[in-house]
């Protein structure tokens, strides 16, 4: 039956940022000129600490900092996910493959004390992000970096071998290819700035014992989550994402849906976005949804005044951390949109057929 605990849709007033801004103010509390959402990554957000202490500025954030790079690449063969992430306690990593004829998946997930050997930019497009950790049978190896026309993926694990290029199409540079932006205050102490691009057409190829499977170009999408803030030590929030083609009444075109809940509930804040052709339509709304934690294959829907979306799934990946006080429990679910997602304009857009994923997660870090 559905999560008991359905907020009905709510409309909110989000602020457009246009000009470049700082996160942080120089004692690393929030700047409040930096709320709100963007189209393009005009954030800079290097004073989140990278360090015990959170640097001299922010004693009392070491712990709260939070830092991640997560791409997900769908293609017509395989889901595959990679994250780069420092916890300041912590770096976690992890890569994942999933054969979506045979239902096989391998998963390769690192814990590194202290966030050793793992290089994070201070802002977006700073600088590459890596990884290095051991792992059972060898070394996990991540490195992301910006390339010619997009940003290359590139990772090994002992049975796997990744070398992917997200594209910005039309060739555009990253300050001006649009993506949802957004910060999120919980207070001015502890905040949130994300980059949710979800339509990046992706190429390449993934190996997998041995035996190269095609990432196709104009069949595959990659969808980056990134993530720079301070959080809370208990949260849960929902994500979705979708990537593809559409034909629509007034031709075809390429869509990215972007949607959350939870974790920015009562901020004045959302993720909520649908982009059409390369532009970013906001949604400034907290949408319901609805989804059955008994089973996580029954349909979700997700709705709001600009939003009927229709989630199918047809895979759980389900995964939990419990190390001392640091506690993950995690279900994401791929399978298929249906429905409609309205534009600025009021027009409604379909997402019919779109491959992506909807995700229930509890953090306590």
């Amino acid at each position: 039956m559905p999560q008991p605990d359905v907020m009905p849709p709510r409309r909110i007033a989000e602020r457009e940022l246009t000009a470049p801004v700082q996160l942080c103010l120089p004692d690393g509390r929030l700047n409040t000129e930096a709320v709100g959402w963007s189209r393009t990554p005009l954030v800079n957000t290097d004073g989140i600490a990278a360090r015990r202490g959170g640097g001299t500025r922010a004693p009392y954030a070491w712990g709260r900092n939070k830092r991640w790079e997560y791409w997900g690449v769908t293609t017509p063969t395989h889901l595959i996910a990679l994250t780069v992430s420092s916890i300041d306690y912590a770096g976690v990593h992890s890569l994942w493959v999933f054969d979506r004829a045979t239902g096989a998946e391998i998963a390769v997930d690192a814990v590194v004390p202290l966030a050793r050997d793992v290089e994070l930019p201070g802002t977006l497009g700073a600088g590459p992000a890596r990884a290095r950790a051991k792992v059972k049978g060898g070394l996990l190896r991540i490195d992301v970096e910006e390339a010619d026309g997009g940003t290359r993926l590139r990772a090994s694990a002992p049975r796997l071998e990744l070398d992917v290029v997200a594209e910005r199409p039309e060739g555009r540079s990253l300050a001006d290819h649009e993506a949802m932006a957004v910060v999120v205050p919980w207070s001015n102490r502890l905040f949130q700035y994300t980059v949710k691009d979800v339509d990046r057409p992706a190429r390449g190829s993934v190996t997998i014992d041995g035996e190269r499977q095609e990432v196709p170009a104009g069949e595959s999408w990659a969808v980056l989550d990134h993530g720079r803030g301070r959080w809370p030590y208990d949260v849960r929030w929902n994500w979705s994402a979708a990537s593809g083609y559409v034909d629509d009444t007034d031709g075809r075109h390429r869509i990215g849906v972007q949607l959350g809940a939870k974790w920015t509930d009562g901020t004045g804040s959302t993720e909520n976005a649908l982009t059409v052709d390369g532009r970013v339509h906001k949604i400034s709304e907290e949408l319901a949804w609805e989804y059955s934690a008994d089973d996580w294959l029954r349909p979700w829907r997700i709705r709001g005044e600009r939003v009927d979306a229709t989630f199918t799934p047809f895979h759980v990946k389900s995964s939990a951390t419990q190390l001392g006080i640091v506690a993950t429990s995690a279900r994401q679910c791929f399978g298929h949109y249906s429905g409609w997602i309205a534009d600025d304009e009021g027009t409604r857009r379909s997402i019919e057929g779109l491959l992506g994923w909807a995700e229930d997660v509890r953090n306590r870090w």
